[in-house]
C-alpha cells in the first residue's frame, strides 16, 4: 500500500489546521497533471494547486515523499482523488510483462503517472469543452465558466473559484458558454447542463459498452469524448480514448492497421483489460512528449 502516513500540521493563520498526506509511491504531480486528465491546476510554490469541484489542495514532491496539503475535511476526498490507494507498481510490472515492447517502453517513460478519480459530473462537462480543442485554451474556458458561476473561495492565501454544480451551469443558455470562449460546444454544455439537473448521473456503476451508451447520450459526446469521461470521472480503467497520439503510437510503434479509432480503441481494451486506461496515458504521455 503506498500510503503511509497521515498527520495534522499547523498553519500560518490562527485557527486553521491543515491535513498532510504522505507517502513513497513514486508519484510525478507534473506529469500526471500535464497529460490531459484534469484542467484544473496551476503552478504553486514546489509544486502545483489542484482544484476539484469546491476544493483544492497542494501537491508537491520534498525529500523522496509525495506531500498533498489541504483542509482537514478534504483528506478523504483527495485521498480518493489521487487514488492512493492503488498499487502502481504492480500496474507498472503489467505493462512491463505485457509482451508490447512500445507500451513497456512507454510506461518506464511515464512511471509517475497517477490516474486521478475526478467528479463525474465536473469530468462530463470538462471534456465536452476538450472536443478539437488544445488544454491551454481548455483551462481558460474552465477558468472563465468557473470564475462567472462559482463561488469563491481561498486555499493558502490564493483565490480560486469552485467548479458550478450543473444546477448552476442549467442557468445560463448556450449564449452565455459562447461569450466565455466555448465556441459550437456551448450549446452542448447548456443542453448537457439542462439534462444532469433534472436527472442526474443514474449510471455511476455503469462499466464497459453500456457505460459508453449512456455518456454518448448527451449532445456532443463521442466515443473518445465517452472514453475519458468513463476513465478519468467513472474510474472505468479499461476505458482506452484514442486520440491522435494513441493512433500514432499504435502505428508507428505497433505496425497496427486497424483504420477506426473505435476498433483500436476496443482492441487495446480487451488486450489490456482493467489495465487499458493506465497503458492509455503512459502511451499518450511518451508519444507526445517523444514528438519531434
Amino acid at each position: 500500500m503506498l500510503y503511509n502516513e497521515r498527520k495534522h500540521i499547523p498553519y500560518r493563520q490562527e485557527g486553521v489546521a491543515l491535513r498532510e498526506i504522505t507517502f513513497d509511491g513514486f508519484f510525478d504531480p507534473a506529469a500526471t497533471l500535464g497529460c490531459g486528465q484534469t484542467f484544473r491546476f496551476r503552478p504553486y510554490g514546489k509544486g502545483f494547486l489542484v482544484f476539484s469541484k469546491d476544493k483544492a489542495c497542494h501537491v508537491f514532491a520534498e525529500g523522496g515523499k509525495t506531500r498533498i496539503l489541504c483542509d482537514d475535511a478534504d483528506e478523504p476526498y483527495f485521498y480518493e482523488y489521487f487514488d492512493l490507494s492503488r498499487d502502481y507498481a504492480q500496474i507498472l510490472s503489467f505493462a512491463k510483462n505485457s509482451g508490447v515492447p512500445a507500451v513497456a517502453e512507454a510506461a518506464e517513460y511515464g512511471k509517475g503517472i497517477y490516474i486521478l478519480r475526478q467528479d463525474a459530473e465536473e469530468t462530463v462537462f470538462s471534456f465536452i469543452l476538450s472536443q478539437n480543442n488544445r488544454i491551454p485554451r481548455i483551462k481558460a474556458i474552465i477558468e472563465r465558466i468557473c470564475a462567472a458561476l462559482g463561488k469563491e473561495r481561498e486555499f493558502l492565501g490564493e483565490r480560486y473559484h469552485a467548479f458550478p454544480p450543473a444546477a448552476r451551469l442549467a442557468e445560463k443558455g448556450a449564449d452565455f458558454y459562447a461569450e466565455l470562449g466555448a465556441g459550437y460546444r456551448a450549446a452542448y454544455i447548456a443542453e448537457t447542463a439542462k439534462k444532469i439537473a433534472a436527472e442526474g448521473l443514474p449510471f455511476a456503476s455503469f462499466r464497459g459498452a453500456r457505460l459508453r451508451e449512456a455518456l454518448t447520450g448527451f449532445k456532443g459526446v463521442g466515443p473518445k469524448v465517452a472514453d475519458c469521461i468513463a476513465l478519468f470521472g467513472f474510474a472505468d480503467t479499461a476505458a482506452f480514448p484514442v486520440d491522435t497520439w494513441i493512433e500514432k503510437a499504435y502505428r508507428e510503434d505497433m505496425g497496427g492497421t486497424l483504420k477506426k479509432r473505435e476498433e483500436i480503441s476496443a482492441y487495446f481494451s480487451e488486450k489490456f483489460g482493467e489495465y487499458g486506461g493506465f497503458m492509455q496515458q503512459y502511451l499518450f504521455y511518451y508519444k507526445r512528449g517523444r514528438r519531434e
